[in-house]
């Protein structure tokens, strides 16, 4: 079978990371994959911001763990140590698409990497809150943009998770 179609085929999102960093250049292979993602008239409106601080990685779990509502303590991001925060530009109409391609292209790489990695949701509340609006314009990052999702990246802590078996009745032929 042909590697890429195998790699998407056996990806699966992991929930339980080793506390061990991803290195930099790993980091950067995997973010170039997430750039080269299609996107809507070529327009490239995603940006990806990769977070290996500690301390900023926390504050953004506690951020999510709130918006998710879940209880004090619970960590949303299941112990991943690095992060890569998808935003895109909201002045185009297919800004969540692009960035939802932007976020498979991440995973597939990540897992061709041997990483685990997981998309989870609840930037768009995130970055939706004054703080965090504050702290993209901190990085140097105008405009208006819509939290598409974190990708949880790291080094799997068990097993790769298998997949289940697929439903029925999702494809259909037509001559």
């Amino acid at each position: 079978m042909n590697e890429a179609i195998e790699n998407m085929l056996t990806r699966r999102s992991v929930r339980k990371y080793r506390d061990q960093h991803v290195p930099r250049e790993v980091i950067d292979r995997i973010v170039e994959a997430g750039l080269y993602a299609a996107s809507g008239k070529n327009m490239q409106t995603p940006i990806i911001i990769a977070i290996t601080n500690k301390e900023l990685r926390d504050r953004l779990s506690e951020a999510n763990r709130l918006v998710g509502g879940w209880d004090e303590g619970f960590d949303p991001f299941y112990g991943a140590p690095d992060l890569l925060l998808v935003l895109a530009d909201k002045s185009s109409p297919n800004h969540v698409y692009d960035g939802a391609c932007t976020m498979q292209n991440l995973m597939n790489a990540a897992h061709a990497e041997g990483l685990g990695s997981c998309w989870i949701n609840r930037a768009r509340e995130e970055f939706e809150q004054p703080e965090w609006k504050e702290w993209l314009a901190g990085l140097g990052i105008e405009g208006d943009y819509e939290g598409i999702g974190h990708c949880i990246i790291g080094y799997p802590d068990g097993p790769e998770p298998k997949a289940p078996g697929r439903k029925p009745n999702r494809y259909y032929f037509v001559e």
